[in-house]
């Protein structure tokens, strides 16, 4: 069973255009997600998928791997659909996704979240999630909360505060949604013949097609935080990290 991690990069976003060329500490921050991708034993090849040159050109500046894809996508997980076509896998291999908006994340991450489907052949999708320490979290839109159920199958994910605690006599624990995917080979197939969900759509949370069709998405907790850059303002947070772990 092969294990490949693809990280999907745009460099048109609303709320922070070119962040994945974005300077931290004299590498472009696709870069960092790259080089901590390598560290992981169990990934086999490493690929930056992307519509850009600009992104393009930069991860062969640095001596990565990326591949051209059509600007189409509705989704990150539909863009590494396509990238993988041109991969040789087979139908059970896994396929790791990494936002390229994650330069932090730790490694032994691809660990985690490959686990499941390495242990259940019958699984289609797994991801990371994390217990919420930060409080201001728990209400923030940019957070993507989510609920489970107990075998550790998905059961939502959303924007909004879930669960939602009516009486505060009964205090509840809120997770994260890390933007960490693994999927079957086969299954990242199935996922891009799929419709655009109702959910999906509202929530603007790719996940939400899978769970609106009936695929179990198993979740496993990790103890390890992200931070994920979705505004210019979050990168000097991410500098001052990357900093203290170098001296």
């Amino acid at each position: 069973m092969k294990i490949v991690c693809i990280i999907p990069s745009r460099f048109a976003s609303s709320r922070f255009p070119g962040k994945p060329l974005a300077d931290l500490c004299g590498k472009p921050m696709i870069q960092h997600v790259y080089e901590r991708v390598l560290q992981s034993a169990l990934v086999s090849a490493a690929a930056v998928a992307t519509d850009d040159d600009r992104i393009f050109e930069a991860v062969e500046k640095f001596g990565g791997k990326a591949i051209m894809t059509a600007g189409r996508h509705r989704s990150g997980t539909d863009r590494i659909a396509e990238a993988v076509e041109s991969l040789d896998l087979e139908d059970e291999d896994i396929v790791v996704n990494v936002q390229g908006d994650q330069p932090i994340f730790e490694p032994s991450q691809i660990d985690e979240v490959t686990r499941p489907l390495r242990e259940d052949p019958s699984l289609p999708m797994s991801t990371l999630i994390y217990r919420i320490v930060r409080r201001e979290e728990i209400a923030h839109p940019n957070c993507v909360k989510v609920v489970f159920d107990s075998d550790f199958n998905a059961l939502y994910f959303s924007r909004s505060t879930i669960p939602y605690v009516r009486d505060d006599r009964h205090p509840a624990a809120h997770y994260k949604h890390h933007g960490i995917y693994a999927y079957r080979r086969s299954f990242l197939r199935t996922f891009t013949e799929l419709e655009e969900g109702k959910l999906e759509r509202l929530e603007s949370l790719e996940q939400l097609r899978a769970l609106e069709f009936g695929y179990r998405i198993r979740v496993v907790e990790t103890l390890h935080d992200s931070v994920e850059v979705d505004a210019p303002e979050e990168l000097a947070r991410v500098r001052e990290i990357l900093l203290d772990h170098a001296v």
